[in-house]
């Protein structure tokens, strides 16, 4: 990692310190998107944010991603080892993991409960991009049109009063809603409506929920285990800002260095300075 990257990283560690969830994935992303403006990222889908954040994950941690989960049968944490890139490509293949709440049955543009017709699509007509144009589902006489949520709609959420979040992300995202060709609000559609509108998103945007699916090697119990990139880098990156700063503080002590000169060593070199002190 160059210099002026580790210091643009530690820069990014301390300001996500003070910052919320949504604050701190703002920061990551405009780690993995240099030059795009405030408004830019927090006006993408959420997928395309996440599909970027694991490329960053790639480029600064590597491929691999370790994942631990406690198994909801036996209680043993279980602990899995991914390829970001696999995982990235699976998952927009519709083949790891569930999308959407777990345990919801059917699948976008198939028949909802029993004798209700339903339909699904995008107005653009697109369906291989996520950006392709706006959203549309039909159930028993109900017409919604909506776009895929964003960083900007979950930040809009996350800061709603208490129970208000739900009805907030919902009232952003819906650009029509009629029923038997009235138009009614957003908070007017029924649970049935919302989950088809979720499976929808969901199918257009597969990254922005990448849940696995797992088996506990001790009682081979499944379950599914929601894996939030942003979140995950957002701990790697404290960790290794913690461990590097205290790699800082041991060498100035020692040698006096600035954080610019011990930062300008490669890994290997400050390791061995490193070892050095310890055997002083």
């Amino acid at each position: 990692m160059e210099l002026a990257g580790q210091a643009a990283l530690l820069a990014t560690w301390e300001a996500g310190l003070a910052a919320g969830r949504s604050g701190r994935a703002l920061l990551l992303h405009t780690v993995a998107r240099p030059g795009a403006g405030t408004a830019e990222l927090l006006a993408v889908p959420l997928g395309e944010r996440d599909t970027e954040l694991f490329g960053l994950r790639v480029e600064l941690f590597g491929e691999q991603l370790n994942v631990r989960a406690g198994c909801p049968g036996c209680a043993e944490e279980m602990e899995f080892a991914f390829d970001a890139r696999q995982l990235v490509g699976s998952a927009l293949s519709g083949s790891v993991g569930e999308l959407g709440d777990p345990g919801e049955s059917g699948g976008v543009g198939e028949l909802g409960d029993a004798g209700k017709s339903a339909g699904v699509g995008k107005s653009g007509g697109a369906a291989e991009s996520s950006q392709a144009g706006p959203l549309w589902v039909e159930l028993d006489g109900w017409r919604v049109d909506f776009r895929l949520p964003t960083p900007g709609d979950v930040a809009a959420a996350e800061q709603a009063t208490a129970g208000r979040g739900r009805a907030v992300l919902l009232e952003r995202c819906v650009l029509t809603a009629e029923h038997g060709g009235e138009p009614v609000a957003a908070r007017q559609l029924p649970e049935p409506v919302q989950r088809r509108m979720a499976e929808a998103a969901a199918a257009a945007d597969p990254c922005a929920d990448v849940r696995l699916n797992l088996s506990c090697p001790e009682c081979g119990r499944q379950a599914l285990a929601e894996l939030d990139i942003a979140s995950y880098l957002w701990e790697e990156l404290d960790d290794w800002a913690r461990a590097t700063l205290l790699d800082v503080h041991l060498l100035a002590t020692a040698y006096g260095w600035s954080e610019a000169e011990i930062l300008a060593l490669s890994p290997l070199r400050r390791r061995y300075y490193l070892e050095l002190c310890a055997d002083a």
